[in-house]
């Protein structure tokens, strides 16, 4: 028989194969169990600004935020 690396996307899709291997068709080898990384982790940095370009979008951000909070 023919071993087949895949990547799972998809929670649903992961089921499937679960509910596959339970039917003896397929058999998971290795569980990738590592935890998913937050967005935040994921992105962090990944901007690269300047420090007066991160001082400029964090006020920016600020000014965002105090809008929602202001009635109107």
């Amino acid at each position: 028989m023919d071993t087949v690396l895949l990547e799972i996307t998809n929670e649903k899709a992961y089921k499937l194969i679960q509910d596959l291997e339970a039917l003896d068709i397929v058999k998971i080898l290795e569980k990738n169990t590592k935890p998913k990384e937050s967005l935040s982790e994921k992105f962090a940095g990944s901007l690269h600004l300047t420090d007066q370009q991160y001082q400029e979008f964090q006020q920016h951000v600020a000014n965002s935020r105090n809008e929602w909070e202001r009635d109107i």
